[in-house]
């Protein structure tokens, strides 16, 4: 404790652990909607064309690789879930050729064009989140805050929406609600939340931020609102946790995470299954 009090006096901590959660809550709040809709895969497919983006960018010499990789990552999202459930049938097959070509292709240009001595370090924290989360800036984070908050307040905005397209897509294009509108802002804040969390989780890690919550959450709540309520708190929990072992037993932010994130499930399943079950 006194160790962990000691590190709680550095600011670059605490923009860590606030960063952290904000990415954290706003990933366990779509996740739910992206189980629910069998669409979890996305969030691991667009981590890969995230990966592929920012290696472009990484050759480009950008000062921000956000430039290209938002935008990209939006526009994947968007194509992927613009014709609803009948288009991500068929999806299945796109998604899995564009995550491996994007990773493949991100990988060449790194090993190409870096002009890094350390390629395999590089892409390894890409992959699987590295010490980044540790050195943000106070515009970094005020920026993730800012995104943060307007994520939360759009997904406020809209619950009785996103609730309706989750459950039945076509008794709303029925009803005259725009359904492909509603899937069009959740593509984009899913994008949006993938890109900020890559410097905390990596890219390959990113969706168990999106899934693992959502799927505890449900193995203890049969609403939607007690599983989006869960899942938020379940996700919190886990980042925090993840990141203190992290800084306190030096080990990989990303990884740390995940596995709190695992851990969490199991234990939820556990009590679903012998404790809730015989209730």
């Amino acid at each position: 404790m006194s160790e962990l009090i000691y590190y709680l006096q550095f600011d670059f901590v605490i923009y860590a652990l606030i960063v952290g959660v904000l990415i954290a809550l706003c990933a366990s709040l779509l996740g739910v909607t992206l189980v629910l809709k069998r669409y979890s895969f996305i969030g691991d497919g667009l981590s890969h064309v995230a990966f592929g983006a920012m290696a472009i960018a990484a050759v480009l010499k950008l000062s921000s690789n956000t430039i290209i990789v938002m935008p990209v990552t939006i526009l994947v999202a968007v194509l992927l879930l613009r014709g609803g459930n009948r288009s991500m049938l068929k999806g299945d097959a796109a998604i899995a050729m564009l995550s491996v070509t994007a990773l493949a292709f991100g990988y060449m240009l790194m090993n190409v064009f870096s002009a890094s001595a350390n390629v395999s370090g590089d892409v390894c924290s890409t992959l699987f989140g590295s010490t980044s989360i540790l050195t943000l800036k106070t515009s970094e984070v005020l920026i993730c805050i800012v995104i943060s908050i307007i994520v939360i307040a759009l997904y406020i905005l809209f619950y009785n929406k996103i609730f309706a397209v989750t459950f039945d897509e076509t008794f709303c294009r029925a009803t005259g609600v725009n359904a492909g509108a509603y899937n069009f802002l959740i593509a984009v804040i899913i994008a949006v939340i993938i890109v900020l969390g890559m410097n905390l989780v990596g890219s390959l890690l990113i969706s168990a931020l999106i899934v693992f919550p959502a799927l505890a959450a449900m193995r203890l709540s049969g609403t939607f609102k007690g599983v989006v309520t869960l899942s938020v708190i379940f996700s919190i929990i886990c980042s925090l946790s993840g990141m203190i072992i992290s800084i306190l037993a030096a080990t990989p932010v990303g990884a740390t995470i995940v596995g709190m994130d695992f851990i969490c499930f199991i234990i939820c399943w556990l009590i679903g299954r012998f404790i809730l079950k015989t209730e």
